[in-house]
């Protein structure tokens, strides 16, 4: 029975969380909204189909959130250069194909972000899955359950650095298991249902074998 390692790619392998936030709080003082920046920092990992109305209300999202959206995906195209790897990153990957795990990337980002990413992280021939291929996105499962598809998984453990990435792994009955790269607490991602919480990528290298993988609820 394959085991399948479900990576999360923003603030887990690559670390665009700030630069993230930076990017959507410029975006919505495009529309004259100020929001605080803690607000979108704790959104971040979520869908940008739902961050803007996560972070700033229904109305926002009705009136702007397209437009914001869009001023987002310019403000961090312009920051893509800045952005590197995690420590660990090429190691953890590599070391758990070498294993016999299936990897896919599993990302709430768009297509040509994770490309650019890719370039960065050289993680070999493994699949990737991004926001281009689901109508719902994190913290809804449909990403995990697309990357499963692509691999084929039988049994997987989900791996993130945010809240969404563990409600997503508990709604398709799968374990997950936090990193603190995202800048999320580890007493918030096991209240949110990570299995266990690592400081870096090369703590959880070093104990891949011993990961809980599980099948996913039918």
């Amino acid at each position: 029975m394959s085991n399948t390692l479900v990576l999360d790619v923003d603030g887990t392998l690559v670390d665009t969380n700030y630069h993230h936030a930076v990017a959507w709080l410029r975006a919505f003082r495009t529309v004259d909204v100020t929001v605080p920046a803690w607000r979108v920092h704790r959104a971040i990992g979520m869908g940008g189909d739902k961050l803007v109305a996560a972070v700033a209300g229904d109305k926002v999202e009705r009136d702007h959130g397209d437009d914001v959206r869009a001023a987002w995906e310019r403000y961090f195209d312009e920051m893509l250069p800045e952005i590197q790897p995690f420590e660990g990153a090429h190691r953890l990957v590599r070391a758990a194909t070498d294993l016999g795990l299936a990897v896919v990337l599993a990302s709430s980002g768009k297509r040509k972000h994770v490309e650019h990413y890719l370039k960065l992280l050289d993680p070999g021939d493994v699949a990737w899955t991004t926001s281009d291929d689901v109508d719902d996105s994190k913290p809804a499962p449909d990403l995990i359950e697309v990357a499963l598809r692509e691999v084929g998984g039988e049994r997987a453990v989900v791996v993130g650095d945010s809240v969404w990435d563990c409600e997503a792994a508990a709604r398709v009955g799968l374990p997950s298991i936090g990193l603190l790269t995202g800048g999320v607490s580890e007493d918030e991602l096991i209240d949110h249902g990570a299995s266990a919480v690592y400081a870096d990528l090369d703590r959880l290298r070093a104990e891949l074998a011993d990961l809980p993988f599980a099948a996913p609820a039918d």
